[in-house]
């Protein structure tokens, strides 16, 4: 069956690109409109007016946005909120992951990898609650990892990041699950995106090695979990989604 997002607003961060590109363009194909964050303007730009072009049913805003940034993560919902006038789901995909051993790592990434990974699925949560408190519905999707259940030596602190959310969404459902509130965490394995570009040279290599003989999952088939689990009944809450390709052992 055709999941159907009719008359639904859904906000997504790191929508510039990958899988929030791809959840974007999903949400709109089921009939929701969509609120786009990003930090790089001119692609969450041509993303909505794309959305516009091929759905016309529905509407697509762009917001620049660096929601590792309380104030931004606020104007982010705000907007959403005011301009679609309402706030059925929040996908908080944007991430970074920057790979390598913990001993003698530029402590820089790490700091990355906090502010987006961690502040970011915060600020954005803490800042849409209030709206779908009043509404009495809404849905948080945390895209974590299948590096938030699997810890790996040379990803210690992206594990901590992406284990940090895990445990921040069950805490969360935990909380809002009797309000009529759902949270579902996404939990991909490798997927053909740009994340894994923004490491340095020799930690590329060493991905590269790691995943030679799997065929990685397509940013698509990310966005349809997470359409997925949008588009249940009101009764069924989808947890939790943990998606690998086939071939991938851990």
């Amino acid at each position: 069956m055709d999941a159907d997002l009719s008359g639904r607003v859904v906000a997504i961060t790191g929508a510039s690109s990958g899988i929030g590109e791809a959840t974007a363009l999903a949400c709109a194909g089921a009939g929701a409109s969509v609120a786009l964050a990003a930090r790089r303007t001119e692609r969450i730009d041509a993303l909505a007016g794309r959305i516009g072009s091929e759905f016309p049913s529905v509407r697509a805003i762009a917001v620049t946005a660096d929601v590792g940034e309380e104030t931004e993560a606020n104007a982010f919902i705000e907007r959403a909120t005011a301009e679609l006038g309402r706030l059925d789901a929040l996908v908080n995909n944007a991430g970074v992951m920057l790979l390598g051993p913990i001993a003698d790592a530029p402590t820089d990434e790490w700091r990355a990898m906090v502010h987006v990974n961690v502040f970011g699925v915060l600020y954005c949560t803490h800042a849409a609650l209030p709206v779908m408190r009043e509404q009495g519905s809404g849905h948080i999707v945390n895209v974590s990892s299948v590096a938030g259940r699997f810890a790996r030596a040379g990803s210690g602190v992206y594990n901590l990041t992406k284990f940090g959310v895990g445990a921040f969404s069950e805490a969360l459902r935990q909380e809002i699950a009797p309000l009529g509130l759902r949270v579902t965490v996404i939990e991909p394995g490798a997927v053909a995106t740009e994340l894994s570009e923004h490491n340095r040279p020799e930690i590329r290599e060493v991905i590269r090695g790691i995943f030679k003989d799997v065929e990685p999952l397509r940013a698509e088939d990310i966005a349809a979990g997470i359409v997925y689990a949008l588009a249940s009944p009101e009764n069924v809450a989808v947890n939790e989604l943990l998606i690998r390709p086939a071939r991938q052992v851990r």
